[in-house]
């Protein structure tokens, strides 16, 4: 399977592991070690995540209050968003069409 980000995702990642960089030297390393070890699970195995809706998933990353929602395309696992799980829980709808649709049963 192929890997892609949405730019907004991989700006969000970024992001985050700067600021914690900043907040305390080398918590954003463990940080992007730890997405990095999530997205390897995602790539292993796409279904691993709860469905947020039909067709977005959402990884918890660790220890970090943060989730890497995806989609599973047919030669792709595309990041949609970096997301912090104590703000906005709707916001990155907007990035893709149909996301507002309830999961699947």
């Amino acid at each position: 399977m192929n890997l892609s980000f949405l730019e907004p995702a991989q700006a969000e990642i970024e992001e985050a592991i700067d600021r914690y960089n900043e907040h305390r030297t080398g918590l954003g390393d463990e940080l992007s070690a730890l997405v990095d070890e999530a997205i390897g699970r995602i790539l292993r195995h796409p279904s691993i995540a709860p469905r947020l809706s039909a067709n977005v998933r959402r990884l918890r990353v660790g220890r970090f209050p943060y989730g890497i929602l995806y989609q599973v395309r047919s030669e792709e696992i595309l990041i949609v968003a970096f997301m912090h799980l104590r703000r906005d829980p709707q916001y990155w709808r907007s990035r893709i069409p149909g996301a507002g649709v309830p999961p699947a049963k």
